[in-house]
């Protein structure tokens, strides 16, 4: 997937705050699914199963949604679709809560949430252009957004109970939706292709090293993601305890 340059100055905080925002979901959402799905009394295969979607819709929607970014040109509007259609399928939650069915609603959002990220890096680094070297100072607001939210999210919930987690994921769904709205149009380079054939691509040291360290790291976080909230839990610690213990290691990350 390429990134063309883009001319014009830098919407520092528009795409700071998609990023902010998208992030904020993964630190409302993730931390407590698995309390949520405990609280709705599945049991932990079952709870691993359901958290295991995003990750198989992973595997499939970014690669797809690319080559569709790629051949179109028009990864603005896949950005604005793919939130808007999340935010749609996550609504399923409201309409019932047995396995089948969070099944199908976990499928739906994770497939088209998963398909906006990658298409707003490359219009973040097609702006950058030859600054390249700011682009962590954008992406840190990701970081941000996710300590903001796994820490408020933690302390909603042990006020008013791991029954507003719908509430809480559709709109931090929608505020991803309304900040896609503010990412400005780039202007320039809206079709480039560089192909390189799969298989060439594949056999690079590089590239087979990087995928073998991206498999480690899901296999290593796999059960943390699923169960240590859960674990916490069980030990005595509150809700936004736990909050405050998921923040840390992205503190970690952005010093």
């Amino acid at each position: 997937m390429s990134a063309p340059e883009v001319s014009g100055p830098i919407p520092y905080w528009r795409l700071s705050g998609f990023y902010f925002f998208y992030f904020a979901l993964l630190g409302g959402l993730y931390p407590y699914w698995p309390l949520y799905l405990r609280g709705l009394g599945f049991a932990p295969e079952q709870i691993g199963a359901l958290l295991a979607i995003p990750l198989i819709t992973k595997v499939i929607a970014p690669n797809l949604w690319s080559w569709l970014g790629d051949w179109s040109g028009r990864r603005l509007t896949i950005i604005r679709l793919g939130s808007l259609l999340a935010f749609l399928c996550f609504l399923g939650i409201f309409a019932g809560d047995s396995l089948p069915w969070l099944v199908l609603v976990l499928s739906g959002y994770s497939f088209f949430w998963n398909a906006v990220l990658p298409q707003h890096e490359v219009i973040t680094l097609g702006f950058l252009g030859a600054q390249p070297e700011r682009y962590s100072r954008i992406r840190l607001w990701g970081s941000i957004g996710f300590i903001a939210a796994v820490v408020g999210v933690g302390f909603c919930f042990e006020t008013w109970g791991i029954g507003w987690f719908p509430v809480a994921g559709s709109l931090l769904l929608a505020t991803i939706l309304l900040s896609s709205l503010m990412i400005p149009r780039p202007t320039a380079g809206a079709r480039e292709r560089h192909w390189q054939p799969l298989h060439a691509a594949a056999r690079q040291p590089a590239v087979l090293a990087f995928l073998a360290a991206g498999l480690l790291l899901q296999v290593a976080h796999g059960a943390y993601y699923s169960f240590i909230s859960i674990h916490l839990e069980a030990l005595g610690y509150s809700r936004s305890a736990i909050g405050v213990l998921w923040s840390v290691g992205v503190v970690a990350e952005i010093l």
